[in-house]
């Protein structure tokens, strides 16, 4: 395993070193260092890496907000920071729009440092009080961090001298700005290789790349000549990255199957369409994955997805938890992928021993995903669906309104899945068994409110009568690869 897990590591390292060696080879080659000052090759660059980091943004973003979910947000901002500040750098260069100033320099500087801190805090876990309160007004964020940073733009454009007051390209303060940056691009790149070495999601390796050639852009400003051929490399570096990242980005979120039930969902008033609109095709493969490892289980995190969000809609949730519920429904399961195959498809009762490390996968589950990104609605789900009203559920033994609501209507969901579903240890039961077992359990299993409208809406058969589109069996038919486990 670590003989594995340091040859998956080569790839990034070396994508890392080998920029940083040829560097250090020009800045030691004079001859093969010369000037090249060629403002107007510098500003089409420039402009070029601003426009992908701009196309970028924009499609993180929307991501971001259609699926819920802060880190994709946080990346966004990222790109944004990117895109606005580096324009300012190309459009600040000397003898294009204005003379000899600060400003170009200041503008690289920051539009790493800030690309950098962003980064940092979509590694943050998704539950840390600072990211919990970001989350609450999340459709604000890259408006407003746009604005600012477009008014700033604009101010240092018409007056140069005001970058004065932010000495970033100035010593000391510009070393430790740099070693700082530097620290934090490898941080973030260390935790999104730890991400992806279990998700093997495309963005996450694209990132972990750039975030490493974006270390070399930071050594090179602080320690490069400005218009020496090793100084161009920076930018050349920062245009791989972002078409790196595009293709990232295109290759986990961008196939037609998913851009056109993204525009589907937007109008439809079908659960099912909108259930599928809000779940990009990685969080699918996650599910395939945790399915395929319990092959009693090909379908259920659709289906209790599916019913959970028509009983919260019945019983008036709003929208936004509407899309929580669908969110953290669709893997509340996928802890599971953490307990050894032998004990998931077990055909008889489980050992004591079993059980407990059966009932680890909702915080296991909790733990993957708030890693991931998740919000706190999302993980509340995820962690909370086993409790019962009763206070005798697990991981948390919480009682009544304690249960976070959105985990209260999935448990009835789950259980009622699980019950009509065929077990290696017992048969389906039929709909009707299932709904007065429900029924029976309201008040000590389940919320007596929760269970009133679920019998309600099930009084003429089940809530979702079709299999689920991304089973095991079913996920090479639409184009959903399972992830990688181990």
């Amino acid at each position: 395993m670590a003989r594995k897990t340091i040859a998956g590591a080569a790839g990034p390292l070396l994508g890392m070193l080998i920029p940083l060696f040829i560097y250090i080879y020009l800045k030691r080659q004079p001859a093969l260092d010369p000037s090249i000052v060629v403002p107007v090759h510098h500003f089409v660059i420039v402009s070029a890496v601003a426009l992908l980091a701009a196309g970028i943004a924009v499609a993180v973003g929307i991501s971001g907000s259609r699926l819920r979910n802060i880190q994709v947000i946080f990346l966004s901002l990222a790109f944004t920071s990117q895109a606005l500040v580096f324009a300012l750098h190309g459009l600040s260069t000397p003898g294009f729009l204005l003379p000899l100033t600060r400003v170009p320099a200041v503008a690289a500087q920051l539009s790493v440092l800030l690309t950098a801190f962003w980064l940092l805090m979509s590694v943050v876990p998704s539950d840390h009080p600072v990211v919990v309160s970001l989350s609450h007004v999340q459709q604000l964020l890259v408006p407003v961090w746009a604005s600012v940073l477009l008014l700033l733009g604009i101010a240092a454009m018409a007056r140069p001298d005001l970058v004065g007051l932010i000495p970033v390209d100035a010593p000391p303060l510009r070393t430790f700005v740099a070693l700082l940056t530097v620290a934090i691009l490898l941080a973030a790149g260390v935790r999104y290789w730890q991400s992806h070495r279990y998700s093997q999601f495309p963005l996450q390796l694209a990132i972990v790349y750039s975030a490493g050639w974006l270390a070399v852009v930071q050594i090179i400003l602080l320690t490069g000549q400005v218009w020496h051929v090793s100084w161009w490399l920076y930018h050349f570096l920062l245009l791989a990255a972002m078409i790196l990242l595009v293709a990232g980005l295109l290759s986990q979120y961008g196939t037609g199957a998913s851009l056109g039930t993204a525009v589907r969902g937007l109008f439809t008033s079908d659960p099912k369409e909108r259930l599928e609109a809000g779940i990009s095709p990685s969080v699918r493969a996650l599910v395939v994955a945790t399915e395929a490892h319990d092959s009693y289980t090909a379908g259920h995190s659709f289906r209790v997805a599916l019913a959970a969000v028509s009983l919260g809609e019945a019983m008036g949730v709003s929208p936004e938890q509407l899309r929580a519920l669908a969110q953290g429904g669709i893997v509340h399961d996928v802890g599971k992928i953490e307990v050894p195959d032998a004990v998931l498809n077990k055909p008889a009762s489980l050992a004591p021993e079993e059980r407990i490390l059966v009932e680890k996968h909702p915080l296991t589950g909790y733990e993957m995903c708030k890693h991931l990104g998740f919000m706190k609605d999302e993980l509340d789900v995820i962690r909370s669906h086993h409790e019962k009203w009763d206070g005798t559920g697990y991981p948390d033994g919480l009682k009544s309104e304690a249960i976070p609501l959105l985990a209260r209507i999935l448990a009835i969901a789950d259980v009622y899945d699980a019950l009509t579903s065929d077990r290696s240890y017992r048969r389906r039961w039929s709909h009707e068994e299932a709904r007065r077992y429900i029924q029976r359990q309201a008040g000590s299993h389940f919320d007596p409110r929760c269970v009133e409208f679920w019998a309600h809406l099930t009084e003429e058969g089940p809530l979702v009568q079709e299999p689920a589109p991304w089973s095991a069996v079913t996920a090479q038919a639409i184009g959903v690869r399972p992830v990688k486990l181990g």
